[in-house]
């Protein structure tokens, strides 16, 4: 039987981007904040110290900052009428798993979604018709626009010291930047980041064709850089070593570097290391969250009641826990009717990689979101009419840094082994680039999330299942895509070039980035690069961030996920302060998950003395 603890008034369920970002943010209004994580506790001083934060093997190959697949997986198929098998290794998409969570790992990539993406669905209609969407498409318009959203992400890029060129500053196109954004209301607040080689000849070569190629922003900051937390976050040095990898330089914008130092002082912050939860306890009409039962890396369970639930972990998970708490109606496929697990989604990758035999791009220098893009073909930028398909993603060439194990890239007929293979890897790899695709993916009736009925983790929990593939308007835009990205590519000197547009099925298996959600919506709720997204509803103050877009919006979420965390966003924060007065205690709610922990690491209490001093957990057997 579970140990019941003191009720506090805020647990978050996950201490990554989001759950560091809304504990500082209620913490410091006096609110009493206890923060659980599944893994344990990392930082840049002693745990991403040179030489071995580069170790490749480790951290790309072995997952070492992501999910523990052996504890907890999820099974995949691409459709209803197959049967759905464990995933052995991560790809797509890579829950973390510690403290910091994902944003620990991510490249860093921070884009702001179109005006276009809120108002999806009726912009469509009003443009080209009902024929243009597929019938089984199950997109819809936010109901909230990008105007209402802009000052919060603002402040979000403000907080993380984004580096980028804004396009439009208020309305004024502003040469150098993005054209196609919207209106923003203040500058970056650091420079773009350096440009590489491979970016100067795309940029270069998209000008030739009448483009405007921008700087992508990016978290990497460009310079030292101190945020309104007085945390000062360092400048990049370009050592290749950004997304898969923590940063040793604390130069990444993370919850390390511009959240946690000031976090873990404050007094009324706890957190919980090694702590899994594995469900969230109603009231009995099943209405209200009232607590969270957790198991500790000693196997003991505890209740931690709350006025307020936060589910901020991974989207993954979060729609897990909810499911398993039976929080919200799941989504029935058959009958098209409720809200948990409900269309999911992803984004359509895909790339050129261009063969040089006289240039070298040192492929072993870059950073996360070190690149040139164009937008001319995103979202709606362009006109579809006669294209049979809707959306549309950027197109960018950079640098990340390129690593022996991981990146190979050989031209097309050379032998998959042998001498001849060797002598093409050891050529050609400081002597190419891709031009990348990231594209939209809307959202289908057909793709899901639900309990896989089989196969469960190490609690006799069952794991999620994800049902998702593509369809035909992905294809389409994907190949119409892909081939004005190889127009560019041999636009600017003599090359070969080899596009890979998307597969004709989604695998789930080894590819790539980091942050997910799902959506927002009026309704019920690399190289290849993707992406999640998946409606779940939010009965009574259900609250559940970084999720909840109507369709894949090809481009990172986590700025679009950091904004709703901070106040005046109409997140968690204004309804508490609105609800308690400012420091009392709001009506109950949920928000964000975090699982499975390893069962021989840190004690399950902790509070890094480095950070604050120790004091006496509330969590603590003695204190219940």
């Amino acid at each position: 039987m579970a140990t019941k603890l003191k009720p506090v008034d805020v647990v978050t369920i996950g201490v990554g981007l989001t759950g560091t970002i809304l504990a500082q943010e209620l913490a410091s209004t006096g609110l009493k904040v206890v923060g659980i994580e599944r893994g344990r506790w990392r930082d840049t001083e002693h745990d991403f110290a040179m030489p071995g934060v580069h170790d490749e093997l480790k951290y790309v190959r072995n997952k070492e900052l992501m999910q523990d697949l052996s504890r907890e997986t999820i099974t995949f198929r691409n459709n209803a009428s197959e049967t759905a098998l464990p995933m052995r290794q991560l790809g797509s998409f890579l829950p973390g798993e510690g403290v910091g969570g994902a944003a620990v790992h991510w490249g860093g990539l921070t884009w702001r979604f179109l005006p276009w993406d809120f108002e999806t669905r009726s912009q469509t209609l009003a443009r080209y018709g009902a024929k243009q969407v597929s019938e089984e498409c199950t997109m819809q318009d936010w109901g909230v626009s990008y105007a209402e959203l802009e000052p919060h992400f603002n402040r979000f890029e403000y907080l993380y010291g984004v580096s980028g060129k804004a396009g439009n500053l208020n309305g004024k196109i502003i040469p150098g930047g993005n054209p196609f954004e919207g209106a923003r209301s203040q500058e970056y607040p650091n420079p773009p980041l350096k440009t590489a080689y491979s970016s100067a000849l795309f940029a270069k070569a998209a000008q030739s064709m009448g483009y405007k190629p921008f700087p992508v922003p990016t978290a990497a900051n460009s310079r030292a850089y101190k945020n309104e937390y007085g945390q000062t976050i360092a400048a990049c040095v370009y050592c290749g070593y950004c997304q898969f990898f923590a940063c040793e330089m604390g130069a990444k914008g993370s919850p390390q570097t511009a959240v946690l130092p000031v976090l873990m002082k404050n007094p009324n912050y706890e957190l919980r290391t090694l702590c899994n939860v594995t469900k969230i306890n109603l009231d009995s009409e099943k209405k209200r969250a009232v607590s969270v039962t957790y198991v500790d890396s000693r196997g003991r369970e505890f209740e931690q009641p709350a006025e307020l639930i936060l589910l901020t972990s991974y989207v993954l998970n979060n729609t897990r826990l909810m499911l398993l708490s039976g929080v919200g109606k799941p989504y029935d496929p058959a009958t098209n009717t409720g809200v948990v697990g409900r269309n999911y989604a992803y984004q359509t990758p895909s790339s050129v990689t261009c063969f040089f035999e006289d240039k070298n791009f040192n492929a072993f220098m870059g950073a996360g979101g070190l690149g040139i893009a164009i937008d001319e073909f995103n979202g709606d930028n362009f006109d579809h009419s006669g294209l049979e398909f809707i959306g549309g993603g950027f197109i960018q060439a950079g640098s990340n840094g390129a690593r022996p194990i991981e990146v190979r890239p050989v031209p097309q007929g050379t032998p998959r082994w042998g001498s001849e293979w060797k002598k093409a890897a050891a050529k050609y790899f400081n002597r190419n680039f891709s031009i990348t695709i990231q594209g939209a993916c809307q959202s289908y009736r057909g793709n899901y999330l639900d309990l896989d009925p089989t196969y469960r983790d190490a609690y006799g929990l069952p794991l999620l299942r994800m049902t998702f593939d593509r369809r035909d308007n992905e294809t389409k835009m994907s190949d119409w895509l892909t081939n004005k990205a190889a127009e560019i590519a041999k636009a600017p000197v003599e090359n070969e070039c080899q596009p890979a547009p998307r597969e004709v099925h989604h695998r789930a298996l080894p590819v790539d980035p980091q942050h997910r959600r799902h959506r927002h919506g009026r309704g019920p709720q690399q190289q290849r690069r993707e992406q999640i997204s998946t409606e779940l509803g939010r009965p009574q103050r259900l609250r559940h961030r970084r999720g909840q877009l109507p369709a894949e919006r090809r481009l990172q979420p986590d700025g679009n996920g950091g904004r709703a965390d901070l106040p005046g966003a109409g997140g968690d924060q204004d309804e508490v302060l609105e609800e308690a007065g400012g420091a009392g205690i709001a009506r109950r709610g949920i928000n964000t998950s975090t699982f499975t922990p390893l069962s021989s690491r840190r004690p399950t209490f902790f509070r890094p003395a480095r950070c604050a001093r120790r004091r006496k957990s509330s969590g603590s057997p003695a204190a219940a």
